[in-house]
């Protein structure tokens, strides 16, 4: 088992910035692909970024590449979103999830443990 928790939601003023965490406890950390995915009120989760085990690579969504930044520390057992220069359209319930696959893991089905979100909000 893994269990993921998230922090670091809130309310920013569109242009702002805002840093989520995901702290991960269980399995070793190591050995998971941890990916960000994102859900509006009626819409279906999306995927964000995504980021390997060790060597760190990273994949986007088209609609936060080059505003968004995922990174890991897996001696803290943490992994990172940083959001700038957020819109209205970003505002969703953010979740972490790990998955034991490797590459570019972007769909929800992939994913075997999930946290339980933090509110993102972005005012206009």
């Amino acid at each position: 088992q893994v269990q993921l928790v998230e922090s670091g939601g809130g309310l920013v003023q569109a242009g702002g910035s805002l840093r989520l965490s995901c702290a991960a406890s269980g399995r070793t950390f190591s050995d998971y692909t941890m990916g960000w995915f994102r859900q509006a009120p009626g819409k279906e989760r999306e995927f964000v970024a995504v980021i390997s085990r060790s060597v760190g690579s990273t994949y986007y969504a088209d609609s936060v590449k080059g505003r968004f930044t995922i990174s890991r520390d897996n001696a803290k057992n943490t992994v990172t979103l940083q959001m700038n220069s957020l819109k209205p359209e970003d505002t969703a319930v953010y979740v972490c999830g790990a998955s034991s696959l490797v590459g570019r893991v972007d769909s929800t089905r992939l994913y075997t443990y999930w946290g339980q979100g933090t509110q993102v909000t972005v005012s206009s």
